[in-house]
């Protein structure tokens, strides 16, 4: 039974391989644009609500968890070799020091999982400062991330 369960497993990961494999480099870049600008969107949603007048418990929810669910999406994938130059729906903005910079790179990958997970559980308990605060936290994460990897423009 080990025996099977282990065979499937390792075919499960060399069909992932492949897949991944096979993605043009022009298409993973569009993919992980898209996921960002998915993931913008719903941080301006919380924003609006969290510095607005109104606080809509229900639409924080959503945007929180759709931004955890991209989190951890694995997008990771989508910075394949061949798509640190190149062009998705624009052209990319990653800096080459996404590749070669492994450490900082983990670190702020894992501090954004760690605070966009965090978000949606604030978010779902519906205090509004608390959510203003964790919003905070997890914008932080993606300034960290674009201060080390994003070309500015």
């Amino acid at each position: 039974m080990k025996f099977k369960l282990l065979i499937t497993a390792a075919a499960l990961v060399a069909l992932a391989g492949t897949a991944t494999a096979q993605v043009k480099p022009e298409d993973a870049i569009k993919w992980r644009q898209s996921g960002y600008a998915f993931m913008a969107w719903n941080m301006t949603r919380i924003k609006m609500n969290v510095e607005g007048a109104a606080y809509n418990k229900d639409e924080v929810i959503k945007a929180a968890n759709a931004i955890q669910a991209v989190a951890n999406s694995g997008m990771g994938a989508l910075y394949l070799p061949g798509t640190d130059t190149g062009t998705g729906w624009e052209k990319t903005r990653v800096k080459p020091e996404l590749w070669t910079n492994k450490e900082t790179l983990g670190k702020v990958a894992t501090a954004f999982g760690k605070e966009a997970n965090e978000m949606a559980k604030v978010a779902a308990a519906g205090d509004a400062a608390a959510t203003k605060e964790q919003f905070g936290k997890l914008a932080a994460t993606c300034k960290g991330c674009h201060d080390e990897f994003k070309i500015k423009q």
